[in-house]
Formats: C-alpha cells, structure tokens, sequence
C-alpha cells in the first residue's frame, strides 16, 4: 500500500516512520502548510492510497497571537489536502485533539458531542475538521490528547528535564485527560487507513486516548516512579498556573466505537511511558 504522510519531524510522523519506513514522508521544502496548495498538489501527484496528515500547528499559547498562521495549517491546509484525496480516491487520515471540546463537566466526550473551544488552537483545529469532512472523500479523523513519545517536546520530556535539579514541583491537578503514546497513535492510523482502503469500516470522526485518564499531577508521579526520581508533586488548581490560551479540564474522550468499528482498543500509557522512559535511557 503506498502512503503519503504530511510531517516529519513530529512526535507521530517519527513514529509512523519507525513503523512504514517505505512510506514517502513530506517536510515544509516539499509542501509547505502556509501555503495549502502545495500540500494539494503534492497528494494529486503522489498516486498514493494513503495520504496522512501528521503535521500542524500545535504551539498552543503562541496561536493566541499568531491564530491566522495556524489556521493556514491546522485548517486550510488540511481541507486542501482532504480535496485532493477525494479528487484522487485516496484515503485521508487527519490527527485533531481533545481542544475542540470546552472542557466541560467529567463524562467522557463521544464523538457527536457539541464542540466548543477555548481558544485558537481548537478553533483552528475544529475548522479543519470540518474542511475535511466537507471534501467528501474518504476520510478519518482521529481525535487524540496529551501525546508523548521520546521525540520532540512533550510532558514527559518536561518533567525528567525539571527532575534533574529540582525535588518538588507543583503540577496542575484539576485538568483529566488520557496520556496517548504517540506510537500507539501511529499504528492505529495505520491500521486505520489499511481497514478503510480495504473498503472497511467507515469514514467519520473517532477518539483514541491512552487508558486510564489521569491528572497531570498524577501522570507526573508515574512518570517519576518509573523513572527512579525523588520528586514530591503538590497538586495545585489551573488558576495557579495561568498560560496565554486557556486548557480543557476535561479531556477525556470516550474511545469506544473507534474498538467497535476498527478493533483497537485504547492503549494502556504506563506500558507506553516505560518503552518511552527505556529508549530515553538509551539515548
């Protein structure tokens, strides 16, 4: 099957790399998401069944000042992409977020519910899902919260960072949500876009979070368990914390018909923090 991903550098798109090393992996020189129509024309002459969209735009406090760059690429760009897929027949997968929910209440979202984000980054998130459904083609929309991975800049990464010279740190405690493993989210798009170029399951929208939901705080003490560090974390409210873009208290995302359609299943984070936290030593 060939595949078309949209990233490189990214948590996931390293991953999917690690997974469909075969697959032709694009960078901002071969399709710029500040200009969409790059990204269009490189899915029309690409011949690929599979296209991925594993790029985005996800400085969340600096799309408070910068919201029209990060709609060109958290949604003009992927609506471009999504078009031309469905101009060429192709499959198009698409990774959005917990931030187009407002964060309200403590059930689980599913997938219909009423979105409604707090800030630009949802918001420009929430369009390009939208730009995506509309264009008609084949298409996936994977929801996803709190990835990490042993690449880039994530939690995880941040708190062995802080660890090194610091015994107690306040964390928030009042936002819950699922730690994802970013490869678990990249063999799920994977076996997503496999199932559905078969002509199996469905197009639509699903939810993919790792299990159980936790704190940030409590996320942090595992982190630090498994990793051997004396760190004592004190809980602390978001109001103590305060950050330019306002976050979701409640991120947890009702996974199931993403198990009832496609067969997976939300991946266990503590498994995945200890692959993480054991490639991290490594290096």
């Amino acid at each position: 099957m060939s595949i078309l991903v949209f990233g490189q550098t990214g948590q996931v798109a390293q991953e999917l790399r690690r997974l469909a090393p075969n697959a032709r992996f694009l960078g901002r020189a071969e399709a710029d998401l500040t200009a969409p129509d790059t990204c269009a024309r490189a899915v029309a002459e690409s011949g690929a069944r599979l296209i991925i969209n594993a790029a985005a735009y996800t400085a969340v406090d600096r799309a408070e000042e910068d919201e029209p760059t990060a709609h060109l690429v958290n949604a003009a760009a992927p609506t471009a992409m999504a078009k031309a897929a469905a101009a060429t027949g192709a499959v198009f997968l698409h990774i959005s977020t917990d931030y187009v929910f407002d964060g309200s209440g403590a059930a689980p979202w599913a997938v219909d519910a009423p979105t409604g984000p707090l800030g630009a980054y949802g918001r420009t998130k929430l369009a390009g899902e939208r730009g995506v459904r509309d264009a008609g083609g084949r298409h996936g929309i994977l929801r996803t919260s709190w990835v990490f991975s042993a690449h880039g800049a994530n939690f995880v990464k941040t708190m062995l960072r802080l660890s090194e010279n610091r015994s107690q740190l306040s964390i928030v405690a009042d936002q819950i949500g699922g730690p994802t493993p970013a490869r678990a989210v990249a063999q799920s798009l994977l076996e997503m876009g496999a199932a559905m170029v078969d002509g199996r399951g469905k197009p639509g929208i699903w939810h993919y979070a790792g299990t159980p939901d936790v704190s940030w705080a409590d996320f942090a003490r595992t982190i630090f368990s498994q990793a051997g560090r004396q760190v004592d974390v004190i809980d602390i409210p978001t109001s103590d914390y305060p950050t330019p873009a306002r976050r979701p208290l409640n991120s947890r995302l009702d996974c199931r018909a993403l198990d009832q359609v496609f067969g997976i299943a939300r991946p266990d984070w503590r498994l995945g923090l200890a692959e993480v936290l054991q490639e991290l030593e490594g290096n």
